[in-house]
């Protein structure tokens, strides 16, 4: 691809004080983007803030579900790309309050694609999906030809809004293309209760980690940094083919492992003889959910950077240097 693509480019991106957005942020700036970050609370922690980056941008504070707020900042901002990652993240919550989750993920994707169907000068639109809004599936991995049929509220909420996306490129010709992605890690996710950044503090307190599951559970992980450099790939392509609109790719590394198997690689990697505490508590989970990058890799020609092991060596050290005061 054309290593000036970025230069001066115009890019929003929602959900910049997320995990991804973050780093998803300092990337753009890295390439010579213009960057503008919708910004609904502020995370003081958050990884775009402690880089110093959302310094760097222009910031709209307000809401991605007010849909005459992402057409002002569209149109002054000049918006050629579109970064969606705007969303209500975490499953429990999803659980306990299903509508805060559905407004979020669902009428903030179709009420930002509305804006940018009346924005005439945005050309691709790279909106989140997740390996959730496969729902269960009788044959795994998950691959793009899968229904979407997911059953409990956050799996549903991708569903929806994933399809909604789907429904703006094949009915507006919008040019928009789906992400589904595994679980994002790396350093800067501040949601403790997700399984490595809360089992790192564990340890770094001393403290037993904790499994909310009975350990068995199986999934993906996706080293933010690889996430990253996906999304923005995606975009690349887009931009310069139309036969990419309404198209939804998976990314992975292809190496799913159970939770458990997660914990004790991260209690080994910390040099920790801590047991973890298997509560087997999760409810409306699906026991196993793992993603193919064929697609990815042959059309995109995609392919991660780093393994688990390298990933969560680099998550690590990111924490220890956040809790060391």
């Amino acid at each position: 691809m054309d290593s000036n693509f970025w230069r001066d480019r115009s890019v929003l991106v929602t959900g910049a004080t997320g995990l991804l957005g973050g780093w998803l942020t300092a990337r753009l700036l890295a390439r010579g983007a213009s960057v503008t970050a919708v910004v609904r609370d502020w995370v003081p922690q958050a990884e775009i803030v402690r880089r110093s980056a959302l310094e760097r941008v222009n910031v709209a504070r307000g809401d991605v579900a007010d849909q005459e707020f992402m057409e002002r900042v569209l149109g002054e901002y000049e918006v050629h790309t579109v970064f969606h990652l705007a969303a209500q993240t975490v499953v429990g919550i999803a659980n306990v309050n299903p509508v805060s989750t559905f407004e979020s993920n669902i009428r903030g994707t179709w009420s930002l694609l509305e804006a940018c169907r009346r924005s005439p000068r945005v050309k691709a639109i790279v909106t989140a999906s997740s390996d959730k809004a496969y729902g269960s599936q009788p044959v795994l991995p998950y691959s793009e030809d899968m229904p979407l049929q997911g059953r409990h509220p956050y799996d549903v909420s991708k569903s929806c809004a994933d399809l909604i996306a789907q429904s703006y490129a094949a009915t507006f010709n919008v040019p928009v293309a789906i992400t589904r992605c595994g679980n994002f890690y790396g350093g800067g996710d501040l949601n403790w209760n997700r399984i490595v950044p809360g089992t790192i503090r564990s340890v770094l307190r001393n403290e037993r980690p904790v499994i909310r599951s009975d350990g068995k559970f199986v999934r993906d992980y996706l080293y933010v940094e690889d996430g990253s450099a996906a999304y923005m790939l995606l975009a690349e392509h887009l931009a310069q083919d139309p036969n990419l609109r309404g198209s939804a790719f998976n990314f992975s590394t292809e190496t799913p492992v159970t939770v458990l198997e997660l914990v004790n690689m991260i209690l080994t990697s910390m040099g920790s003889t801590l047991l973890p505490e298997v509560r087997n508590e999760a409810m409306h989970e699906i026991r196993e959910q793992f993603l193919s990058a064929k697609l990815a890799r042959e059309r995109l020609k995609w392919s991660p950077k780093f393994n688990l092991e390298h990933g969560l060596k680099q998550t690590i050290a990111w924490y220890e240097e956040l809790l060391k005061q």
